[in-house]
């Protein structure tokens, strides 16, 4: 006796709304209403007998059953992909033209692209470092990782993290400067700020209290991998995202006072919302999403 299959656009309606962690994201991505992507769901849940997810003022939560089925059913509808693909008479590399900022892409995108390949191996990525990631998205890209206050109106937008503004130096003028904040101190100093972040120096500033502080020069750098190595050179004081201090892993650098400052800034991935049709953009999007990079 043939066993029954469950409704793939019901499964796919599920995978996605737990992947984008919103009901209306996942409906905006699929082209449904939340009404019709709540049916497509509740046709799930019939089908299994469980309830997958509690529903409470247009929100809808993962259940514990929910989870485990998520669990389950995620890596097998993965490997079904991967083999109608590889049984494809059609079958062809699939060529993905993406935006990454540089230090992106050695601190958080290279070290985890070999998981990427292994799981799909047809999938080759072109890789663009260039400026104004955001403003080529749809034309020479297909996507970008991009870092800003929040991406332009029209763009399918998942943001990738939090940060926290953390001003990183060496550890001779983390020495010299002290273990609190003194504008007597700093305004003997350089900052280094990246061209298209000026609003984190801004934040850190008035985070420690010295809004007005005027610093014997401000530095200013295209490249945060650079500004990095700049200040390991002892060459100035660059503010810049907690993450990127703990994945340096260096040991010239250190940061100075510990003051937490929320950064107007994120990495977000962004695309057309038509590209997630295509096939290179839509299996990048989500290993990203469940790489949680």
């Amino acid at each position: 006796m043939a066993r029954r299959l469950p409704p793939l656009r019901a499964l796919e309606a599920f995978v996605r709304t737990v992947r984008l962690g919103s009901a209306r994201a996942a409906a905006d991505e699929l082209g449904l209403s939340p009404s019709a992507l709540s049916r497509r769901i509740g046709n799930l849940e019939s089908f299994v007998g469980k309830r997958l997810f509690t529903r409470a003022r247009q929100s809808m939560q993962l259940t514990d059953e929910g989870q485990a089925f998520y669990d389950a059913v995620s890596p097998q509808l993965e490997a079904l992909a991967r083999a109608v693909e590889a049984q494809s008479d059609n079958a062809a590399l699939l060529r993905l033209h993406l935006g990454v900022l540089p230090l992106f892409g050695s601190q958080r995108l290279f070290p985890r692209l070999g998981e990427l390949r292994r799981r799909h191996p047809l999938l080759h990525i072109d890789i663009d470092t260039g400026p104004h990631l955001e403003d080529r998205v749809g034309d020479t890209l297909d996507a970008a990782i991009i870092l800003s206050r929040g991406p332009a109106p029209g763009l399918h937008a998942v943001r990738l993290d939090h940060n926290k503004v953390h001003a990183i130096t060496s550890t001779g003028i983390a020495r010299e400067v002290g273990a609190q904040p003194q504008a007597a101190a700093l305004s003997k100093q350089t900052f280094l700020v990246h061209n298209e972040l000026p609003e984190s120096f801004v934040a850190w500033k008035e985070a420690v209290g010295l809004p007005e502080l005027e610093p014997l020069a401000v530095d200013h750098f295209d490249s945060g991998q650079l500004m990095l190595e700049a200040a390991a050179q002892g060459l100035g004081i660059a503010i810049m995202h907690d993450d990127h201090l703990r994945r340096a892993a260096d040991g010239r650098l250190a940061r100075i006072f510990d003051i937490e400052v929320e950064s107007p800034y994120s990495y977000w991935f962004v695309c057309k919302p038509a590209a997630l049709d295509e096939r290179p953009v839509r299996l990048f999007h989500d290993w990203l999403i469940d790489a949680s990079l």
